[in-house]
């Protein structure tokens, strides 16, 4: 998404240290890079230019209200990359169209496809889902399953936040375990 890290890592550094002129600089830079990542996501699924500048708004207030979490020792653009994603899904997740919207005609294409493999897949899943304490299966659903944010999982599921993280973390590494050592049952 980004072209010059080191520029953008030192624009965003030096607004750290209280440079505003800076993070003016860095906030106008990104705009660009963030109103053409935003554009070419949402052309690609058919929606609008004014979702993508409404996006590109979202993206700047989260980085200027959130940058005291960039850690200066780690890389600038995959921070921006993952506020602009979660952005991005959220916005996504919020106006999809409601399925009272679909066309009738569209009817036809229900029976022109048969996913076999993906009711495979989701059986699989919630095999090796079932294999892990309880707590770490229904964060895992929660959050990555269900798109919940983890305060929501966390409210949803009797646990604190940092709860719903770590159990989350801890689940997937099994999982990923379980998948590399080839021992689901």
């Amino acid at each position: 998404m980004m072209t010059d890290e080191t520029e953008l890592r030192a624009l965003m550094v030096a607004g750290l240290n209280g440079d505003a002129a800076a993070h003016r600089t860095l906030l106008q830079r990104l705009s660009r890079h963030l109103r053409a990542y935003y554009k070419g996501r949402l052309a690609r699924i058919d929606r609008s230019a004014e979702e993508a500048e409404d996006l590109v708004q979202d993206a700047l207030m989260a980085i200027h209200t959130r940058r005291h979490t960039y850690d200066p020792a780690e890389p600038f653009t995959p921070w921006v990359h993952a506020i602009a994603r979660y952005k991005l899904i959220d916005h996504l997740r919020h106006t999809r169209p409601s399925m009272t919207d679909v066309p009738i005609d569209d009817a036809m294409e229900v029976m022109a496809q048969d996913d076999h493999v993906g009711a495979e897949s989701a059986f699989d899943l919630h095999r090796l889902l079932s294999q892990l304490p309880d707590k770490m299966r229904r964060a895992i659903l929660c959050v990555k399953l269900e798109g919940l944010s983890v305060a929501e999982a966390a409210a949803r599921c009797g646990m604190s936040e940092s709860a719903v993280k770590i159990n989350v973390h801890r689940g997937l590494k099994a999982l990923a375990a379980t998948i590399a050592n080839g021992k689901d049952t």
